[in-house]
């Protein structure tokens, strides 16, 4: 997920968090889709484990995992900062000789540093919720090259919203890696100092990630609005708040990793994924073992074959370390 306002940070009540998950899970039944997909998208039906891990032991005979690891409220907290238990356990499966590979929806330049800290010197990373595959290697300029980039036109999908939100704040990442925004919105999860535009401007841009926030809308009005605009053509995602991802049709964390998969030669099996927002439902689908966050809502849950602590709890760190 993306840094927003309005997620749960560490050491907060964790009743107040599971009270505004109730009411987002509540608020999103009134839609069509929590998670919507124009391009046909199938949810896998899977079993829930209760609140921890439900595999302790898992022998994977020597054999070469690949393991998706979303960002924000999974490998760091809502205030951005990872802890050295996770850090100290992502460390160890990157030398282990795994396939780990970040998967968020997260800006190249805002994920690099990610990939530095938990060691990923070769291998692979899928950005901007899929829009954007990395190969990474040490002998590259800079230490990666841009694999596949998904651009689309976001003109339909902005007009339509900009007609429902008027006062929504809108930025969109072009297919040369700048920021354009309106109302001086910026984010951390850009990487890059968003440049102030008009909105026609925006509109004359082809994009790779179009981001759409509300601080005058509730949950719910954003939500109504989006299932009345109806956004045909692309891909979209609904954060903690009013907070909406948009991607090309068809493309999602899961579209990027399946051709990585497929590229690298490796059974679906031998796949596996964590994740805690609605940007990672398909991901966990899509994996052979889908592990939700434990501060996860109630359809990212239903998506994964089980639960993890929290990030507050460092949850993804259980989960690596059973992969050793």
């Amino acid at each position: 997920m993306a840094l927003v306002p309005g997620q749960a940070r560490c050491g907060h009540d964790p009743s107040i968090n599971a009270a505004f998950n109730k009411y987002v899970a509540r608020v999103l039944a009134k839609a069509s889709y929590v998670w919507f997909t124009v391009w046909m998208t199938t949810l896998i039906e899977t079993s829930v484990a209760g609140n921890d891990d439900r595999r302790d032991n898992h022998n994977n005979n020597g054999q070469q995992l690949m393991i998706a690891l979303d960002v924000d409220g999974t490998l760091v907290d809502h205030d951005g900062h990872m802890s050295p238990n996770v850090r100290e356990a992502a460390q160890a499966v990157v030398a282990a000789g795994h396939e780990v590979m970040i998967a968020t929806g997260r800006s190249l330049n805002a994920t690099l540093p990610i990939i530095e800290k938990i060691g990923i010197e070769r291998g692979y990373a899928v950005c901007c919720n899929g829009g954007v595959t990395l190969r990474l290697h040490p002998d590259l300029d800079n230490g990666y090259e841009v694999m596949h980039k998904a651009t689309f036109d976001p003109a339909p999908a902005l007009r339509a919203l900009r007609e429902r939100l008027p006062s929504a704040k809108y930025a969109l990442e072009d297919a040369d890696g700048n920021f354009l925004s309106t109302e001086r919105f910026q984010d951390a999860s850009f990487g890059v100092e968003a440049v102030g535009v008009d909105f026609n401007t925006m509109l004359e841009s082809t994009a790779v990630r179009v981001v759409v926030f509300s601080a005058e809308n509730t949950p719910e009005e954003f939500n109504e609005a989006i299932e009345h605009v109806g956004l045909a053509g692309v891909t979209y995602s609904v954060g903690w708040t009013a907070w909406l991802d948009i991607a090309a049709a068809g493309v999602t964390k899961a579209s990027a990793l399946e051709n990585l998969r497929l590229q690298l030669g490796i059974d679906p099996d031998l796949t596996v994924a964590i994740g805690d927002g609605r940007n990672d439902i398909e991901m966990l689908g899509w994996a052979g073992r889908g592990v939700a966050m434990g501060q996860a809502p109630e359809e990212v849950v239903a998506a994964a074959d089980e639960v993890t602590h929290s990030v507050c709890d460092d949850g993804a760190a259980h989960v690596l370390r059973s992969l050793l």
